[in-house]
């Protein structure tokens, strides 16, 4: 086994004993897609700088701040320490850190950073998980687990947030469709990613409109 196999090999098993009593849509199998999506991505594109990705796919969602009370530097901090246990160079880390640091849709679209292809990869394939079949079961599975009404016609959507608003929002899930995952096949960073995310768009416009079909027959 290599160095890098080795660190590898290090931060899934520090994933998964991280994770074990995650919320389904952001435990270990989570990290795992985002680890194979972006393996995917990066070799689509012929990116070969492949250790950050992986150390960042894998890491990305290390302790999301919606289950830390919003503290947002938690995951940074916790993957950093980690990386700096079993002597990961200081530049990958930095890597890591940044792409931790700016991954997260709820900073919203207007907040602009220097980006970079590690980024682009990993945002890209954190996105394809939370749209088509698999970001259905995760958007119902975090509505479940925070109780949220599955959808109330009473409450509309609200298609503009701050990264505030989005972050208290407790609206019920099917909204959810609306004020981010609809939005997230137009905010693709790569060519690959861009061609994998149109299939799981019009899947979830299939599903969204079967669900209302089947919620306003007989009226």
């Amino acid at each position: 086994m290599t160095e890098a196999e080795n660190v590898i090999e290090k931060t899934k098993s520090f994933v998964k004993q991280a994770l074990i009593k995650a919320e389904p849509g952001h435990d270990w199998w989570h990290a795992y897609r985002v680890y194979n999506l972006s393996l995917y991505i990066a070799r689509k594109e012929k990116y070969d700088h492949i250790v950050p990705i992986q150390l960042s796919a894998l890491l990305h969602d290390i302790a999301d701040s919606k289950f830390y009370e919003g503290v947002e530097e938690i995951g940074a901090e916790i993957a950093s320490d980690f990386l700096k246990r079993i002597s990961v160079r200081d530049e990958i880390i930095s890597q890591v850190v940044f792409v931790i640091e700016n991954i997260s849709f709820r900073k919203g679209a207007n907040v602009q950073v220097e980006r970079n292809k590690i980024l682009d990869i990993v945002q890209d394939a954190d996105r394809l998980d939370a749209i088509g079949a698999i970001g259905i079961a995760r958007a119902f599975s975090y509505g479940g687990h925070k109780s949220r009404p599955i959808y109330d016609p009473c409450i509309p959507p609200k298609m503009e947030m701050t990264g505030m608003e989005y972050k208290i929002n407790q609206a019920p899930t099917l909204n959810h469709f609306y004020e981010k995952l609809f939005k997230l096949k137009s905010l693709m960073n790569t060519q690959t990613g861009k061609e994998l995310a149109e299939e799981r768009h019009l899947f979830m416009e299939r599903f969204v409109s079967q669900f209302y079909w089947e919620w306003n027959i007989g009226e």
